[in-house]
């Protein structure tokens, strides 16, 4: 489950909650029976108890603008990567979309090689070529062989 669905279930229970609660107010509220609260022996509780409903409710509503901010953050996360991606040569292209490859979506110009721990590619938008960082800390033999073989396809066909 990614993470915008994860908010998006969030978001739901959130809202569905603020609901039931809302809900639970007025209900509570309405049992007063259009009572003045100052002639009730309890009237300073009750008074006390809606205040701490309200506050809830004004909790559960700044919760609920949280989630929906953090949905808007990652809708445009997750275009920018779309655009940049747009932006990037066919060939890298095919490998993100075959699996080959994992864009960053921190840093979408950086990719990782699926199993390969560590070494990152590196596309350079100015200068229109492929990189490499941390290749040299991989340290199992078979991890770098499948780096090496990726990165030096791209490099051929790229630089």
């Amino acid at each position: 489950m990614s993470k915008i669905e994860r908010l998006k279930k969030s978001l739901e229970k959130k809202r569905e909650k603020f609901k039931d609660k809302i809900e639970a107010h007025f209900d509570d509220v309405r049992s007063a029976n259009g009572q003045p609260l100052n002639d009730k022996r309890c009237g300073h509780s009750t008074i006390s108890r809606w205040e701490k409903q309200n506050n809830a409710l004004l909790n559960l509503q700044k919760e609920i603008e949280r989630t929906e901010k953090a949905i808007q953050e990652e809708e445009s996360k997750i275009n920018f990567v779309e655009r940049v991606k747009h932006e990037l040569p066919k060939e890298i292209v095919e490998l993100i979309d075959n699996g080959t490859i994992k864009q960053w979506s921190k840093y979408p110009h950086i990719f990782f090689v699926d199993g390969v721990e560590k070494a990152r590619i590196i596309w350079e938008d100015k200068k229109k070529r492929v990189a490499h960082k941390f290749a040299s800390q991989i340290r199992d033999r078979e991890q770098y062989k499948k780096f090496a073989n990726v990165y030096n396809m791209l490099a051929k066909k790229l630089n």
